[in-house]
């Protein structure tokens, strides 16, 4: 089966699909799978997508919809006489494929996602929702709901993603599929107990491309008022931060580097105060090696991490919740050992990313042959336009 994969590429896309790509090649041979990685934005995308100062203090400027847009263009022109060579079409997200969604009618097709814009509209860190939030989100819904009904099947990563989808934009269960995202674990063991390079103080270590988006921005200034005297801290990132006491800052670490793998095995706990994420590839990573994880209790993230039991929840935002927990951790070495321990248990069990491709493939055979009975079925001057059940006409989300 031919399969071309479209991957957004934003965050632990690139990280998640690295992996899939793997075990497809290792573990599945009879797919011949062909991934188009979203770039980064070019100076044309950064132009259309950029914030109006005057228009986006109001959130007015439909400044996230017009740089979906762009990205969702650039896909439709690499699918110009490209999609007839494929039996099936995988999109993740569904924002690349918001003006294609005539593909996604004529072919076999699944839009896999991690969250939606009915929830990513009222946690962007850079912006404040404001009373015209939800009517200009209105046009993203829009072309949103057409392509989750103008799909095969919807596959989502949490069971938040797909409460979603559910809800707020009237897809049926017959057409959805929870498939839980997943990494390779590493054939070493980690440590019996999280350590440190260094013999004084414990590390705390933080992954995320973008600093103010993952949480990044607010840790560091925690550690630099409160915690530097205490332990290290790891910002592995691809932004400037300025120099601190205790603070290291790696910015040359990509998916799939080894670097990442010994600077976790090394450290004590790790920490991703994100308020937006749906998930984490950079959590998976971290419970694998056996370090417990301190996040915000926000999306798909608790879902990943058991309060409590692999690490801690703190509410989105709130600095004392944050610090209290590194504190309470940093103090524990034997509370630490435990929660890591447990953690890689947990991403051992349901987080595989042999199980996540298996479920992915199951779900891309039968969306094959759904397809091609109701194309038999149905005669060829009568194709059906997308699943063999369609969903309700959109509801307005209530927000």
């Amino acid at each position: 089966m031919r399969v071309l994969f479209i991957n957004e590429n934003l965050g632990g896309h690139a990280t998640m699909h690295l992996h899939l790509r793997q075990v497809l090649r290792e573990e599945h041979p009879e797919i011949e799978a062909q991934f188009l990685d979203v770039p980064p934005p070019s100076l044309l995308r950064l132009a259309v997508g950029s914030r109006l100062p005057f228009l986006g203090r109001w959130d007015l400027d439909l400044q996230p919809l017009r740089l979906q847009l762009a990205t969702s263009a650039w896909v439709r022109s690499r699918l110009r006489g490209l999609e007839e060579r494929f039996d099936v079409i995988h999109a993740y997200t569904q924002n690349t494929m918001l003006l294609s969604t005539a593909t996604l009618r004529r072919k076999p097709s699944v839009v896999g996602l991690d969250t939606t814009n009915a929830r990513n509209a009222y946690m962007l860190p850079y912006r404040e929702p404001t009373r015209w939030t939800e009517p200009m989100l209105r046009p993203t819904l829009h072309l949103e709901t057409a392509v989750f009904r103008s799909a095969g099947a919807i596959v989502a990563k949490t069971d938040s993603a797909a409460a979603s989808v559910r809800d707020q934009y009237g897809v049926r269960d017959s057409r959805l599929q929870v498939v839980r995202p997943g990494i390779i674990p590493h054939a070493a063991d980690p440590p019996a107990a999280p350590g440190t390079l260094r013999q004084d103080l414990p590390r705390i270590v933080f992954v995320g491309a973008q600093m103010e988006r993952k949480g990044g921005s607010q840790l560091v200034a925690l550690h630099q008022r409160h915690l530097a005297d205490r332990c290290e801290l790891v910002v592995i990132t691809r932004e400037h931060v300025p120099r601190g006491r205790n603070l290291t800052v790696v910015n040359d670490i990509r998916p799939g580097d080894p670097r990442l793998w010994r600077i976790l095995r090394s450290s004590a706990l790790f920490a991703f105060p994100s308020r937006i994420d749906a998930f984490s590839i950079a959590v998976l990573e971290a419970m694998e090696a056996g370090l417990p994880v301190v996040a915000c209790a926000v999306n798909g993230v608790p879902e990943l991490v058991a309060d409590g039991r692999t690490g801690l929840l703190v509410a989105p935002g709130d600095d004392g919740g944050l610090l209290a927990a590194l504190s309470a951790l940093l103090d524990a070495p034997a509370r630490r050992a435990s929660m890591g321990a447990a953690g890689r248990a947990r991403l051992l069990k349901d987080f595989d990313a042999r199980r996540e491709a298996a479920e992915e493939v199951a779900v891309l055979h039968e969306v094959v042959a759904r397809h091609r009975a109701e194309g038999a079925a149905a005669g060829p001057a009568h194709r059906p336009a997308g699943g063999s059940l369609r969903p309700p006409p959109p509801r307005r989300v209530r927000t």
